[in-house]
């Protein structure tokens, strides 16, 4: 039966009272019964879905840690000491907190480099790309401004430490950071302000480029492992012939990927919550002291490779401008990708082994320059962050050459589908 037929057989009930006052229908039809998803979906297409729902726990778990948290520097860390010990389930709600801002991390992270393999930051999907992009810049921020918030000694220093950086901009940069932190010091102000911004501003930002996002990539379709268009091959009526329906296909499969996730999840909030210190540190459990540096300043883990991009270059009369400048352009030039690659096919799939090395490359350099990140700056550690700092580079700035010239295999008119593929 036809939309239009549909829209003529008048609904009943509640849902039926709702569709006549609300598009509801329509919006269920264009993003869920009728939005037609390439059938070939893999393992890497859960994260986008689950970067939602890890979305969703930290707005559901943030408002009710506001609900005990006083955000002054004379209690905010006893507030949270309070919650932890004697509000009801609070240890629990703060936990799923704190391990949610690493999941989040986790899960964006992996659909990034997903996009990366398949290449979903190609046309027509350069503007879906560019906001993934300014969403991973409001994550930044929201999760840096979370991290103050506890008013541990890391918190304290860390932030610190990073609001420093801005000193480095010429000209403007002592007053920039001082109207950052609203004092001549991290103070009670900039704890309040930190709180503003981290649940108020930041998330409604979130929330809207998220719609953004995903109204974006629902307009130009969901790329696929293959990287074909299943637009362009079409049934008499207008349906991708290599397209399923997103409810209820996808719908149920990543209710299974959810599952799996929470499972993960739940096992590291109940039994492994501060990780090892990666995602709660030993020195946060004190509270902040002006007065005691800890042993070894370092941001949250997944700051950690930008961190050690900083730390990678010299320090030229006393200032660390120019490691500032490329740990800004390693973030910045990621919103270029769509116009470095050159590449007459988009997956990783049908490219040649110069690109799938290079790849290769880059991932290995990111995971190792988050952990030069964690170290302190001695041994070793300087060395490989600056070998791996310019491998990074590398992978951006020769794209246009080696992604040029690089073997293709020919890419085939319909997408490749087995039953049963994982």
């Amino acid at each position: 039966m036809a939309s239009t037929e549909i829209d003529a057989v008048p609904q009943k009930g509640l849902y039926g009272w709702i569709s006549a006052r609300f598009p509801l229908d329509s919006i269920l039809r264009d993003h869920l019964t009728e939005y037609y998803a390439p059938k070939n979906f893999n393992f890497w297409y859960y994260f986008g879905a689950l970067s939602i729902v890890v979305l969703a726990i930290q707005l559901i778990t943030g408002i009710f840690l506001t609900m005990n948290y006083k955000p002054s520097a004379a209690d905010a860390f006893a507030s949270v000491e309070y919650i932890m010990r004697d509000v009801e389930w609070g240890w629990l709600i703060r936990y799923m907190h704190s391990t949610g801002a690493s999941a989040f991390f986790i899960v964006v992270y992996l659909h990034m480099f997903r996009a990366l393999m398949y290449g979903s930051y190609r046309a027509p999907r350069e503007l879906l790309w560019i906001l993934g992009m300014v969403i991973y810049l409001a994550l930044m921020a929201e999760a840096f401004m979370g991290y103050l918030l506890p008013w541990g000694n890391m918190s304290f220093w860390g932030a610190q430490v990073i609001v420093n950086l801005f000193s480095t901009i010429p000209f403007v940069g002592d007053s920039l950071v001082e109207w950052i932190r609203g004092d001549y010091y991290i103070s009670d102000i900039t704890l309040n302000r930190f709180f503003a911004l981290h649940v108020i501003a930041l998330p409604l930002i979130l929330v809207f480029l998220v719609i953004a996002h995903i109204l974006a990539l629902h307009e130009v379709g969901s790329n696929n492992p293959d990287g074909i268009e299943i637009k362009k091959v079409k049934d008499a009526s207008g349906r991708p012939l290599d397209g399923i329906a997103f409810h209820p296909y996808y719908t149920v499969k990543d209710t299974f990927g959810l599952g799996v996730f929470l499972i993960i999840f739940c096992g590291i909030v109940f039994f492994a919550p501060s990780f090892g210190g990666l995602f709660l540190e030993p020195p946060n459990f004190d509270p902040a002291n002006p007065m005691q540096t800890p042993p070894h300043i370092a941001p949250v883990w997944y700051f950690t490779p930008f961190y050690a991009m900083l730390r990678a270059v010299p320090s030229f009369a006393g200032t660390q401008v120019w490691g500032v400048i490329v740990m800004f352009s390693a973030i910045a030039l990621l919103f270029f990708l769509p116009w470095l690659d050159k590449s007459p096919v988009k997956s990783i799939r049908y490219k040649g082994p110069i690109t799938k090395f290079m790849l290769g490359v880059f991932a290995v350099s990111f995971v190792v320059l988050a952990v030069c990140g964690m170290k302190p700056p001695q041994g070793i550690y300087p060395l490989l962050s600056r070998i791996f700092t310019v491998t990074y580079f590398l992978f951006f700035l020769l794209m246009p050459w080696y992604s040029r010239i690089d073997s293709t295999k020919t890419v085939p008119s319909r997408v490749t589908y087995h039953d049963h593929e994982h």
